[in-house]
């Protein structure tokens, strides 16, 4: 039986790619054949390079998730250009780091309204376009903290707790319309939402310590995760919230 990676012939829509994970994810999807739209609140330059580079359709949607105000635009525009979405993948995210008696309500509505709120409606755009098509993929990124309640980031463990709740219960009623709904939770990554924690000498050598891998990971580490969850190689995968952590959760 041939299993097929490939995405050629598919439009993917991916949030907040300028760097890091999301700009990883978008690159791969582009290398495995996907044209690629991508949507966050800086000019993701670079990633565009890589995407034309792959020689796929690179388009470049300007929208801040903090609100879930643009999500319809978003959608429109990209079927407008690519002529239609195949997939998914809700990257844009945003931490706040703060002692639990002193967080504040403006921290706590931030990252969720970003991480949760703005991930569920663009889903649900996205997701009319694709259950009538009876085709899609959504790949939401959860996190560890969708299993562990983590230090300082109450607001955070929340959200992703919502994402790999979110995840399930999206993939159980989209389903029977052809549409696989799943999360990867990305390890201890080398991004810049962890730059605060691979400073602190402490805190860094005390999550090295607990890695098998015996590394950081690499925003590349999550990349074939997405590929693998975009492609035809994952139709009978749906509901999953896949670690790619170095063997963090197995310790």
């Amino acid at each position: 039986m041939a299993i097929s990676f490939s995405l050629a012939g598919r439009a993917a829509l991916v949030t907040g790619a300028n760097t890091g994970i999301g700009q990883a994810i978008a690159v791969a999807l582009a290398e495995a054949g996907a044209d690629v739209a991508v949507a966050g609140r800086s000019r993701p330059t670079d990633t565009l390079a890589q995407i034309e580079a792959a020689g796929r359709k690179a388009i470049d949607i300007s929208a801040d998730f903090a609100s879930i105000e643009p999500v319809g635009r978003v959608i429109d525009e990209a079927l407008s250009r690519l002529g239609r979405i195949d997939i998914l993948v809700n990257n844009a995210g945003i931490i706040r780091r703060e002692d639990l008696l002193d967080f504040s309500e403006d921290d706590w509505d931030a990252v969720i309204d970003t991480n949760l709120k703005s991930l569920f409606f663009l889903s649900q755009a996205a997701a009319r376009h694709m259950a009538a098509r009876r085709s899609g993929k959504i790949v939401n990124i959860a996190s560890l903290l969708s299993f562990q309640g983590g230090i300082r980031v109450p607001s955070y463990a929340a959200a992703k707790s919502g994402v790999a709740g979110l995840t399930k219960a999206m993939a159980n009623e989209l389903a029977p319309s052809g549409v696989q709904v799943n999360a990867i939770a990305p390890g201890y990554i080398a991004t810049n939402n962890t730059t605060a924690l691979r400073e602190d000498e402490i805190r860094s050598r005390q999550i090295l310590e607990r890695i098998p891998s015996g590394r950081w990971g690499r925003a590349e580490d999550i990349a074939g995760a997405a590929v693998f969850l975009a492609s035809s190689a994952s139709d009978y995968v749906t509901g999953h919230i896949l670690a790619v952590d170095g063997g963090w959760l197995a310790r």
